[in-house]
């Protein structure tokens, strides 16, 4: 067996790294304070103890005025660290948990993790009233460019009502607001936009404005200069006011190109992932239109009851003159007296919108619009419609009233006041109401 070494005061096994030899000095302490008389030339101690004995030796420095019976000892110098007091002071902010060895957002551990930057801990607490400890750690995905946390990640932070601080901290935290206030903000942030804002500049209330940012949040990439949020609130305030790229750079703090940019990716992920879901007849199934999309007062005064109701009519979109002159000849309307065009809308009598088609040319009506649709069957709309199925439509429809006749199609459309009349009749006159009605329904 081989010899263990114990120390002689604590009794504890030491390691060689851990073994001190028993100067005479701290024999005689050994001897006198802690009365250990039976100690041999092979006894040793362990480190903790030689510090206890240096503690203890400086103690008696200071009351000596600065003498020591060991040669050997060096006094250490103490370490000069800032007063900290407890954490005292209780806060009515919602506190998200201190943790360090898991994620703060998906409670995961792992190495890989990234303290949560002050700028982003003021960013929660300013615009999420979420209060984040010092030193809290997170995964790197959950941050922006800009060392924010994403705004899609603050739901899934586990908070608690009230925060603990510390003088300091508080403090601290009264400056940094102060420094907030004192900044002046002339650009607009759709991160951190109120109610009244959103409505007035995108036309949605806030919680459409975040359920559009949902749909779009994983397709259009945050950048330095701007986020998913903001770059859906550029492309809304550019359809909703039609201001120029320029001027947009202007109001955001961006510039044009990232603004142009913007738009074309927030359009593209549109595209793709929302307008399919809610425009477009794959959206709603005919057998939706019949019985959910179809008002019982149609039904009963257009004698349909289990067939689809649809309302046709074309709209205008205004546009700018183009410097395309054939371009600019055949969207420029004789009737308007200015460029647009025409999209061909389809909605139920609830005013769910169906589809809307096109943009066509100003130079075509509506009756020839309607006609291209059938024969060209865009969007597969013949096989939409069944027979037997109704559309009520207005006059300007009236040439394409033979083509929907031999697919089986009935319409309904204001009679005509037929030549040498002064006045409809009262079967003409009740059913050109009746389709009124139902249009304005």
């Amino acid at each position: 067996m081989g010899k263990y070494y114990n120390c002689i005061v604590c009794n504890k096994r030491t390691k060689p790294k851990e073994r001190r030899i028993i100067s005479k000095p701290f024999h005689n302490y050994l001897t006198k304070k802690l009365l250990i008389t039976n100690i041999s030339d092979t006894d040793i101690i362990c480190n903790t103890c030689k510090h206890k004995y240096y503690l203890y030796e400086s103690c008696n420095i200071k009351n000596d005025g600065g003498k020591t019976s060991d040669p050997d000892f060096v006094p250490k110098q103490p370490r000069t660290q800032p007063q900290k007091s407890p954490p005292c002071m209780s806060l009515p902010l919602q506190s998200a948990p201190n943790t360090h060895s898991r994620c703060l957002v998906c409670k995961r551990a792992g190495p890989k993790m990234v303290v949560v930057s002050s700028e982003a801990r003021l960013h929660a607490l300013v615009y999420h009233n979420i209060f984040i400890n010092p030193g809290t750690r997170c995964c790197p995905v959950h941050i922006t460019e800009n060392d924010l946390i994403l705004p899609s990640c603050y739901d899934n932070i586990t908070v608690s009502e009230t925060c603990m601080v510390n003088r300091s901290s508080a403090s601290k935290l009264i400056k940094e607001l102060k420094d907030i206030c004192g900044q002046k903000k002339s650009s607009i942030d759709f991160d951190n936009i109120s109610t009244v804002d959103c409505k007035n500049l995108t036309g949605l209330s806030l919680d459409n404005f975040n359920d559009l940012c949902k749909h779009v949040i994983d397709k259009v990439k945050c950048t330095p200069c701007r986020s998913s949020r903001m770059s859906v609130g550029i492309f809304l305030l550019k359809m909703k006011s039609g201001m120029s790229n320029t001027l947009l750079s202007t109001i955001c703090g961006i510039s044009r190109s990232s603004v142009r940019r913007a738009i074309a990716t927030v359009r593209q992920a549109l595209m793709r992932s929302f307008v399919p879901l809610y425009l477009g007849l794959e959206s709603v199934t005919r057998e939706a239109v019949i019985r959910q999309h179809t008002r019982p007062l149609a039904k009963e005064l257009l004698n349909c009851q289990d067939s689809a109701i649809l309302v046709m009519d074309g709209t205008y979109i205004y546009i700018k003159k183009s410097n395309n002159f054939n371009f600019q000849r055949q969207s420029y309307s004789m009737h308007k007296y200015r460029p647009l065009v025409k999209p061909m809308v389809i909605v139920t009598t609830t005013g769910h919108f169906v589809s809307i088609m096109g943009p066509y040319l100003a130079k075509n009506n509506d009756s020839s619009i309607l006609n291209h649709m059938i024969k060209q069957n865009v969007d597969a709309i013949k096989e939409y419609l069944n027979e037997n199925d109704l559309i009520v439509v207005d006059r300007g429809f009236r040439d394409s009233l033979s083509l929907l006749e031999n697919m089986g199609i009935k319409t309904a459309m204001p009679s005509f006041m037929k030549k040498g009349e002064k006045q409809m009749s009262t079967e003409d006159a009740n059913t050109s109401r009746l389709v009124t009605k139902v249009r304005i329904a």
